[in-house]
């Protein structure tokens, strides 16, 4: 096969993982966040070995996502991070999965179709702290949360925010959405009555503040293995996906040849021009064109002229013996070297995140 494929080393996801909860407080459970593919990764294959890691609380981004979960992990409970819609509830009371309702509005939409079907539906309340997407705004007025906590057909079992920054420079700006949830939830917990599932950090308020655990964190990057470059931080993990193709064809060509559309590159020297079968059709950013660097035999070669939608091209230098049909790593490690997705993020102006979930759901995935 010369086209890409990828290679995902569930064992690694494990000890991942293994890695988190050795770190979290014992009364605080991982909920692993597998949306969009598990960000590249392939959300069914993700979800199972994660469950038999003792993963019990999913989150995805949308309703569809969470009946992928559902077939990987039945015994999970999954909440849905977006709003889902009314026509979406009796699936989600069918299939046990718990949406997050935005305002008072939306609780009343679902609780509506609850009660025609004589059913209690479980949901979280999101809380807006700062991140000015969705939610309930945190504010003196307790109006919408205790609509939400007051709608028939509903049952608030958890209450959560998402954290828009993570400054170490300007902490203020974290510990001040931080002190909204805290009253938000306090609010909330008061008029209940009861104790509600609180649940604030994602990966990088992981790293910083372990105070802020509690009921469960929600680590997403994190587990893929990116996000801790940083010795100090709390938790350390590895990446699992690497992204191979082969060279499809190999030739030496002599000082001053243009390479690709419009000869953005032309070489300085007598060199080898190599041709990769991938291009951003696959997902690997155009952005990356005379910017982004693969693996052949271990050695770290730049990627030349513009990534056109099926190929690639790569300058091997005069000297390196390659044929057709070797192996290139255009993400991952070949001979103790490396080119991983937060690299090639910065290379391209974007991060880890775009350079995983831009990867075309068509290229086979082979997990070991």
């Amino acid at each position: 096969m010369q086209s890409p494929s990828l290679s995902i080393d569930l064992d690694t996801l494990a000890g991942n993982i293994r890695a988190l909860h050795a770190k979290l407080r014992p009364d605080s459970q991982i909920m692993f966040v597998v949306k969009s593919e598990a960000y590249g990764h392939g959300i069914h294959a993700v979800a199972e070995r994660a469950a038999q890691e003792g993963i019990r609380w999913f989150a995805v981004a949308y309703f569809e996502e969470a009946l992928e979960v559902r077939k990987a992990a039945p015994d999970a409970d999954i909440l849905v991070l977006g709003p889902i819609s009314p026509e979406e509830t009796p699936l989600a009371i069918q299939y046990r999965i718990t949406p997050t309702v935005v305002d008072a509005e939306h609780a009343k939409a679902l609780a509506t179709i609850a009660l025609q079907k004589e059913k209690t539906l479980n949901a979280h309340i999101k809380i807006d702290t700062g991140m000015g997407r969705m939610g309930t705004l945190e504010s003196e007025d307790d109006s919408q949360i205790k609509a939400i906590l007051n709608t028939p057909g509903l049952e608030i079992t958890g209450i959560c925010s998402h954290l828009a920054t993570v400054d170490l420079k300007r902490p203020w700006l974290q510990e001040k959405q931080h002190q909204r949830f805290v009253n938000a939830f306090t609010v909330a917990e008061a008029i209940a009555g009861r104790r509600l599932m609180r649940h604030f950090c994602s990966s990088r308020g992981i790293q910083y503040y372990p105070e802020w655990d509690y009921d469960a964190v929600r680590p997403g990057i994190l587990l893929y293995g990116y996000g801790c470059n940083d010795p100090r931080m709390r938790v350390q993990t590895k990446p699992l996906l690497q992204m191979k193709s082969r060279l499809m064809q190999v030739k030496r060509v002599p000082e001053g040849t243009p390479v690709g559309y419009y000869s953005s590159y032309r070489t300085t020297r007598e060199t080898q021009i190599a041709v990769v079968g991938a291009g951003y059709a696959d997902g690997y950013l155009r952005s990356l064109s005379n910017r982004g660097e693969a693996l052949v035999h271990g050695e770290r070669v730049p990627v030349v002229g513009r990534i056109s939608m099926n190929w690639i091209t790569l300058d091997l230098g005069p000297d390196l013996v390659c044929k057709a049909g070797d192996d290139v790593v255009l993400i991952g490690e070949q001979n103790g070297n490396e080119v991983w997705a937060d690299w090639l993020g910065r290379r391209a102006g974007t991060i880890a995140y775009e350079i995983l979930t831009a990867i075309h759901p068509r290229i086979p995935r082979q997990y070991r």
